[in-house]
C-alpha cells in the first residue's frame, strides 16, 4: 500500500516556513521529505518532527540545480510513497537598486525564485498525474504582484513565479493536479525575520506578524478543498497589515 508523503524545497532553520510545511503536514500523518542546501539544518528540523512523532526523509538539494531536484523526486518515490503535497518554499531576497543590481544577481534571483520552481513544479507533476491527484503550492510575495525598489529584481522573479503556476493551474487542474500560489503579504514571525530584521519585527509589534503554524494550517486547509471548489490564489497577511 503506498505511503500518502509530501516533499518540500526550501526547507532552512527550525523557525521557517519550511520547516514548520513539514512539521504540520507529519502531524497529519504523512511521511515528508525535506530538502535544503544546509545538511546542519535539515538534520535538526528531522529530529524536530521524529521527537514529535513524524517521518521524515531529508535530501541535501539545491532548487536552481536541475539534477538535484529530479533526484529529489527519484528519493520520494523509491518506497512506493504516493506524493500528495509537493511545496515549493525557496525564497530568496536581495535588496539591490536597479543601477547597483549586476546581471549575476538579477540571475541569480531568478533562478532561486523562478527556473527552481519550474524544475519542482516539472517533476512533481510528473509523480501526481498517475493518480490524476495531488496538490502543488508556490509561495510566492508581494512582490509577486507588485515591484519595489531596491527589490525589483527579486519582484520580477517572483512575477515569473506567478506566471508559471498560473500556467501550471490551466493546464493540470483538468488532470487532478491542484497548483497554488500563495502571496505572503507581510512579515513572517521566523528566525530570518527576527536575525535579519529585529527592528521591522519589533515596530510590527503584537499581531502584525504572520505565525508559522497558522499559515501551515491554511496549506493544509486548501489542500483538502473539494475540487468542485479549488482556490488557485490567495493572500495571507495579519489583519493589520496594510494594503
Amino acid at each position: 500500500m503506498q505511503k500518502c508523503s509530501a516533499v518540500i524545497i526550501g526547507v532552512g532553520p527550525e523557525q521557517g516556513l519550511g520547516a514548520s510545511l513539514a512539521s504540520y503536514f507529519a502531524a497529519q500523518g504523512l511521511h515528508v521529505f525535506i530538502a535544503g542546501r544546509s545538511e546542519d539544518k535539515l538534520q535538526r528540523v528531522a529530529e524536530k518532527i521524529r521527537l514529535q512523532g513524524g517521518s521524515v526523509t531529508s535530501v541535501i538539494a539545491d532548487a536552481t540545480v536541475e539534477h538535484d531536484v529530479t533526484h529529489l523526486f527519484q528519493m520520494a518515490q523509491l518506497e512506493g510513497n504516493r506524493i500528495d503535497i509537493a511545496a515549493y518554499n525557496v525564497d530568496s531576497n536581495i535588496s539591490s537598486p536597479l543601477l547597483e543590481t549586476d546581471a549575476e544577481t538579477f540571475t541569480k534571483l531568478w533562478q532561486q525564485n523562478c527556473l527552481g520552481a519550474f524544475f519542482f513544479g516539472k517533476e512533481a507533476v510528473k509523480t501526481m498525474l498517475s493518480n490524476q491527484k495531488g496538490t502543488l503550492f508556490f509561495t510566492g510575495a508581494t512582490a509577486s504582484l507588485r515591484a519595489k525598489p531596491p527589490f525589483t529584481g527579486f519582484a520580477a522573479a517572483k512575477a515569473g513565479l506567478r506566471a508559471l503556476a498560473q500556467g501550471m493551474a490551466r493546464e493540470f487542474s483538468p488532470l487532478g493536479i491542484h497548483v497554488v500560489h500563495t502571496i505572503i503579504d507581510g512579515v513572517i514571525d521566523g528566525e530570518r525575520a527576527r536575525n535579519q530584521f529585529p527592528d521591522t519585527v519589533k515596530a510590527k509589534g503584537k499581531g502584525g506578524l504572520l505565525q508559522l503554524e497558522a499559515i501551515a494550517e491554511t496549506y493544509w486547509a486548501i489542500h483538502n478543498q473539494h475540487p468542485s471548489a479549488w482556490t488557485h490564489e490567495l493572500d495571507l497577511r495579519p489583519f493589520k497589515e496594510p494594503f
